[in-house]
């Protein structure tokens, strides 16, 4: 979805059919949840800077990670990488700011919701958020795991995540983000009780802008 979108895109800042060169190297996703469940986030971090290093020697000028809990390593990685880094939750927030949102609801993964990628971001731009409750934050990461990322959309699982988007309205919240790379394959603005902000999306949207503008 991210490199989709910067293709596509791409054309109103280049004309027809163009898009900035782009190289992507992504490591077995294995990899990743294997230090995810583990807490290792020094693995994690060990694992974006192989990618940023071989995508450095490729000619990338600046790098993004369109996956949100990865984030998590993003202070061990940011000092030590050869190239500058796009940072999701800013990216996200920034939006957020230029649509005067003041409290944001967090989808993602059990790491992503519980963890520390989003509240510094937020709070930094003085927006509030809330998360699921603890049940729902969990039967949101197994759906992520065993359905989404498998390719698996049901539509007992789009009206679930409906449901627990109205929660969040109910909590105050005046947007939602989508932090997860998957949901929003699922979810469309049609489904939800409130204003989507599909991180993929936003992130592959700097992007482009920083690609082409500087």
């Amino acid at each position: 979805m991210c490199y989709r979108t910067i293709c596509q895109e791409g054309a109103e800042f280049l004309g027809p059919h163009g898009h900035p060169e782009i190289s992507m190297h992504g490591h077995s996703f294995a990899d990743y949840v294997k230090c995810i469940e583990a807490n290792d986030w020094v693995g994690v971090a060990e694992l974006m800077l192989s990618s940023a290093e071989k995508l450095a020697k490729a000619g990338a000028d600046f790098l993004i990670a369109p996956v949100n809990t990865v984030h998590q390593a993003f202070d061990l990685v940011e000092h030590r990488s050869p190239r500058p880094w796009l940072h999701i939750a800013v990216e996200v927030a920034n939006e957020a700011g230029r649509r005067g949102y003041k409290r944001l609801g967090i989808l993602g993964t059990r790491a992503l919701m519980g963890g520390p990628v989003y509240p510094g971001k937020l709070n930094a731009a003085g927006i509030e958020y809330r998360i699921p409750g603890a049940e729902q934050r969990e039967r949101i990461h197994r759906i992520i795991f065993d359905e989404l990322v498998n390719g698996v959309f049901e539509e007992r699982t789009r009206d679930y995540l409906t449901e627990v988007i109205r929660g969040l309205k109910d909590e105050g919240c005046d947007a939602v983000v989508l932090g997860c790379t998957e949901i929003p394959l699922l979810m469309t603005q049609e489904q939800s009780a409130l204003p989507m902000l599909d991180s993929t999306r936003l992130l592959a949207r700097a992007a482009l802008r920083k690609a082409v503008e500087g």
